[in-house]
Protein backbone atom coordinates (compact mmCIF):
# COMPACT_ATOMS: atom_id res chain seq x y z
CA UNK A 1 0.00 0.00 0.00
CA UNK A 2 1.64 3.64 -0.55
CA UNK A 3 1.09 6.71 0.46
CA UNK A 4 0.60 10.14 -1.28
CA UNK A 5 3.37 12.69 0.39
CA UNK A 6 0.11 14.89 0.28
CA UNK A 7 -1.32 13.27 2.55
CA UNK A 8 1.06 12.32 4.87
CA UNK A 9 1.48 16.25 5.05
CA UNK A 10 -2.21 16.45 5.63
CA UNK A 11 -2.12 13.66 8.24
CA UNK A 12 1.01 15.48 10.24
CA UNK A 13 -0.69 18.51 10.34
CA UNK A 14 -4.31 16.82 11.22
CA UNK A 15 -2.26 15.15 14.51
CA UNK A 16 -0.47 18.26 15.41
CA UNK A 17 -3.12 20.49 15.09
CA UNK A 18 -5.26 17.95 17.99
CA UNK A 19 -2.04 17.72 19.95
CA UNK A 20 -1.92 21.75 20.36
CA UNK A 21 -5.89 21.83 20.96
CA UNK A 22 -5.31 19.34 24.01
CA UNK A 23 -2.69 21.42 25.68
CA UNK A 24 -4.81 24.32 25.26
CA UNK A 25 -7.66 23.00 27.14
CA UNK A 26 -5.91 21.35 29.71
CA UNK A 27 -3.91 24.77 30.42
CA UNK A 28 -7.86 26.23 30.48
CA UNK A 29 -8.85 23.81 32.84
CA UNK A 30 -6.32 24.25 35.22
CA UNK A 31 -6.30 28.27 35.31
CA UNK A 32 -10.21 27.64 35.89
CA UNK A 33 -9.68 25.26 39.05
CA UNK A 34 -6.38 27.39 40.55
CA UNK A 35 -8.73 30.96 40.31
CA UNK A 36 -11.87 28.81 42.59
CA UNK A 37 -8.70 28.30 45.27
CA UNK A 38 -8.08 31.22 46.25
CA UNK A 39 -4.42 30.51 48.15
CA UNK A 40 -2.28 33.57 48.74
CA UNK A 41 1.61 33.19 47.83
CA UNK A 42 2.70 34.56 51.39
CA UNK A 43 3.61 31.80 53.74
CA UNK A 44 2.96 33.97 56.39
CA UNK A 45 -0.80 34.25 55.22
CA UNK A 46 -1.41 30.79 53.96
CA UNK A 47 -4.51 29.21 55.09
CA UNK A 48 -4.68 26.76 57.44
CA UNK A 49 -7.67 24.75 55.61
CA UNK A 50 -8.18 24.00 52.06
CA UNK A 51 -11.95 22.35 51.89
CA UNK A 52 -11.87 19.72 48.68
CA UNK A 53 -15.59 21.05 46.95
CA UNK A 54 -13.24 24.61 46.20
CA UNK A 55 -13.88 27.76 47.52
CA UNK A 56 -11.70 30.12 49.47
CA UNK A 57 -9.81 28.83 52.45
CA UNK A 58 -9.72 29.37 55.97
CA UNK A 59 -7.43 30.02 59.04
CA UNK A 60 -8.34 27.53 61.75
CA UNK A 61 -8.91 29.08 65.04
CA UNK A 62 -5.81 29.11 67.50
CA UNK A 63 -5.71 26.38 70.47
CA UNK A 64 -3.68 27.15 73.59
CA UNK A 65 -2.22 24.25 75.12
CA UNK A 66 -3.97 22.58 77.80
CA UNK A 67 -2.21 22.74 81.58
CA UNK A 68 -1.54 19.28 82.72
CA UNK A 69 -3.50 19.32 86.47
CA UNK A 70 -2.46 15.84 86.77
CA UNK A 71 -0.03 15.21 90.17
CA UNK A 72 -0.50 11.02 90.02
CA UNK A 73 2.04 9.36 88.51
CA UNK A 74 2.63 5.66 87.20
CA UNK A 75 6.18 4.44 87.19
CA UNK A 76 6.47 1.22 85.72
CA UNK A 77 10.21 -1.38 85.78
CA UNK A 78 10.64 -0.67 89.22
CA UNK A 79 14.15 -2.69 89.97
CA UNK A 80 14.47 -4.87 92.90
CA UNK A 81 15.69 -3.46 95.77
CA UNK A 82 14.23 0.27 95.29
CA UNK A 83 11.20 -0.10 97.27
CA UNK A 84 8.56 2.41 99.26
CA UNK A 85 11.47 3.86 101.23
CA UNK A 86 14.20 4.29 98.90
CA UNK A 87 11.70 6.01 96.25
CA UNK A 88 10.81 8.45 98.44
CA UNK A 89 13.97 9.19 99.63
CA UNK A 90 14.62 9.85 95.85
CA UNK A 91 11.68 11.50 94.68
CA UNK A 92 12.45 14.33 97.48
CA UNK A 93 15.08 16.06 95.59
CA UNK A 94 11.87 17.14 93.26
CA UNK A 95 9.70 18.54 95.76
CA UNK A 96 7.02 17.23 98.55
CA UNK A 97 5.87 13.67 98.15
CA UNK A 98 2.52 12.97 99.24
CA UNK A 99 1.58 9.56 99.17
CA UNK A 100 3.67 6.79 97.57
CA UNK A 101 2.70 2.94 96.43
CA UNK A 102 3.92 0.26 95.08
CA UNK A 103 1.87 -2.78 93.63
CA UNK A 104 2.81 -6.34 95.36
CA UNK A 105 1.67 -9.68 95.12
CA UNK A 106 -1.38 -10.47 97.56
CA UNK A 107 -0.19 -14.28 98.31
CA UNK A 108 3.96 -13.59 98.69
CA UNK A 109 4.03 -9.72 99.12
CA UNK A 110 6.66 -9.46 96.82
CA UNK A 111 7.24 -6.00 94.50
CA UNK A 112 4.97 -6.15 90.79
CA UNK A 113 7.76 -3.77 89.70
CA UNK A 114 5.42 -0.91 88.95
CA UNK A 115 4.32 1.58 91.42
CA UNK A 116 2.08 5.19 91.92
CA UNK A 117 3.81 8.38 93.49
CA UNK A 118 1.48 11.60 94.06
CA UNK A 119 2.70 14.82 94.40
CA UNK A 120 1.65 18.33 95.85
CA UNK A 121 1.95 20.46 92.95
CA UNK A 122 0.88 19.36 89.12
CA UNK A 123 4.33 21.30 87.82
CA UNK A 124 6.37 19.47 89.82
CA UNK A 125 4.84 15.80 88.84
CA UNK A 126 5.12 17.30 84.81
CA UNK A 127 9.08 17.74 85.28
CA UNK A 128 9.64 14.01 87.18
CA UNK A 129 7.85 12.93 83.92
CA UNK A 130 10.17 14.39 81.73
CA UNK A 131 13.16 13.63 83.70
CA UNK A 132 13.05 10.27 84.95
CA UNK A 133 10.72 8.67 81.57
CA UNK A 134 13.57 6.16 79.82
CA UNK A 135 15.62 7.17 82.87
CA UNK A 136 18.56 3.99 83.69
CA UNK A 137 18.10 2.91 87.06
CA UNK A 138 19.99 -0.38 88.35
CA UNK A 139 19.82 -2.02 84.91
CA UNK A 140 15.87 -1.22 84.65
CA UNK A 141 14.70 1.76 82.40
CA UNK A 142 11.77 3.26 83.84
CA UNK A 143 8.71 4.13 82.44
CA UNK A 144 6.92 7.37 84.00
CA UNK A 145 3.48 8.50 83.12
CA UNK A 146 1.33 11.48 83.92
CA UNK A 147 -2.14 10.13 84.75
CA UNK A 148 -5.04 12.47 84.22
CA UNK A 149 -7.12 13.19 87.52
CA UNK A 150 -10.07 11.66 85.79
CA UNK A 151 -8.18 8.14 85.26
CA UNK A 152 -7.26 7.56 88.95
CA UNK A 153 -9.24 5.01 90.27
CA UNK A 154 -10.96 6.15 93.69
CA UNK A 155 -9.12 2.77 95.08
CA UNK A 156 -6.00 3.58 94.18
CA UNK A 157 -4.88 4.63 97.59
CA UNK A 158 -6.58 2.48 99.67
CA UNK A 159 -4.49 1.03 102.34
CA UNK A 160 -1.79 3.17 101.68
CA UNK A 161 -0.42 3.74 105.06
CA UNK A 162 -0.45 0.35 106.26
CA UNK A 163 2.56 -1.73 106.15
CA UNK A 164 1.69 -4.60 103.64
CA UNK A 165 1.97 -8.00 105.57
CA UNK A 166 1.56 -11.45 103.51
CA UNK A 167 -0.80 -13.93 104.63
CA UNK A 168 0.73 -16.73 106.12
CA UNK A 169 -0.74 -19.30 104.23
CA UNK A 170 0.38 -22.22 106.05
CA UNK A 171 -0.90 -21.47 108.83
CA UNK A 172 -4.71 -21.07 107.27
CA UNK A 173 -4.17 -24.17 105.39
CA UNK A 174 -3.30 -25.93 109.04
CA UNK A 175 -6.23 -24.06 111.01
CA UNK A 176 -8.75 -25.56 107.95
CA UNK A 177 -7.37 -29.18 108.31
CA UNK A 178 -7.26 -29.10 112.36
CA UNK A 179 -11.12 -27.87 112.38
CA UNK A 180 -13.65 -29.48 114.35
CA UNK A 181 -15.91 -31.13 111.80
CA UNK A 182 -19.45 -32.54 112.96
CA UNK A 183 -20.58 -36.47 112.67
CA UNK A 184 -21.35 -36.07 109.26
CA UNK A 185 -18.35 -34.53 107.77
CA UNK A 186 -16.46 -36.96 109.64
CA UNK A 187 -18.80 -39.61 108.21
CA UNK A 188 -18.10 -38.18 105.11
CA UNK A 189 -14.72 -37.99 104.83
CA UNK A 190 -13.78 -41.11 106.02
CA UNK A 191 -16.51 -42.47 103.46
CA UNK A 192 -14.53 -40.85 100.41
CA UNK A 193 -11.36 -42.32 102.01
CA UNK A 194 -12.85 -46.13 102.01
CA UNK A 195 -13.97 -45.58 97.96
CA UNK A 196 -10.27 -44.28 96.94
CA UNK A 197 -9.31 -47.18 99.05
CA UNK A 198 -11.15 -49.65 97.20
CA UNK A 199 -10.22 -48.47 94.08
CA UNK A 200 -6.45 -48.72 95.00
CA UNK A 201 -7.04 -52.33 95.96
CA UNK A 202 -8.54 -53.21 92.62
CA UNK A 203 -5.52 -51.65 90.98
CA UNK A 204 -3.67 -53.87 92.56
CA UNK A 205 -5.27 -57.27 92.19
CA UNK A 206 -5.57 -56.27 88.12
CA UNK A 207 -1.16 -55.33 88.27
CA UNK A 208 -1.07 -59.40 90.40
CA UNK A 209 0.53 -58.23 93.29
CA UNK A 210 -0.34 -60.40 96.48
CA UNK A 211 -1.06 -57.83 99.01
CA UNK A 212 -3.09 -57.45 102.17
CA UNK A 213 -4.09 -53.71 102.61
CA UNK A 214 -5.15 -52.93 106.10
CA UNK A 215 -8.39 -52.02 107.67
CA UNK A 216 -9.21 -48.48 107.84
CA UNK A 217 -10.15 -48.05 111.82
CA UNK A 218 -11.98 -44.64 112.36
CA UNK A 219 -14.28 -42.43 114.60
CA UNK A 220 -14.34 -43.52 118.23
CA UNK A 221 -17.41 -43.79 120.05
CA UNK A 222 -16.76 -41.91 122.82
CA UNK A 223 -16.72 -38.93 120.90
CA UNK A 224 -19.91 -39.02 119.86
CA UNK A 225 -21.80 -41.57 122.61
CA UNK A 226 -25.56 -40.04 121.35
CA UNK A 227 -25.51 -39.31 118.19
CA UNK A 228 -23.42 -42.00 116.68
CA UNK A 229 -26.91 -44.17 116.97
CA UNK A 230 -28.84 -42.15 114.85
CA UNK A 231 -26.35 -41.82 112.34
CA UNK A 232 -26.22 -45.59 112.07
CA UNK A 233 -29.96 -45.77 111.29
CA UNK A 234 -30.19 -42.73 109.22
CA UNK A 235 -27.29 -43.11 106.72
CA UNK A 236 -26.91 -46.33 106.63
CA UNK A 237 -23.41 -46.94 106.99
CA UNK A 238 -21.48 -49.26 108.66
CA UNK A 239 -19.31 -47.37 111.40
CA UNK A 240 -16.80 -49.34 113.00
CA UNK A 241 -16.34 -48.65 116.31
CA UNK A 242 -12.50 -48.15 118.60
CA UNK A 243 -12.28 -48.97 121.91
CA UNK A 244 -9.94 -46.74 123.83
CA UNK A 245 -7.56 -48.23 125.99
CA UNK A 246 -6.34 -46.59 129.07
Amino acid sequence: MFWKPSKQKNFAFCTSEMVTKAKKTMIKKSKKGSSKLSVPWDKKKAADFLPLEGGPGRELPEQEPQKSTGTVLYIGRIPHGFYENEMEGFFKQFGVVKRLRISRNKKTGKSKHFGFIEFESPEVAKIVAECMHNYLLFEHILQVHVIPPEHVHPKLWKGVNRLYKPLDRVQIERKRQNKERTLEQQIKLVEGIRKRDQKRRKRIEAAGIDYECPEIMWVAADLFPRKLSSMKNRLGLAVEEVTTHK
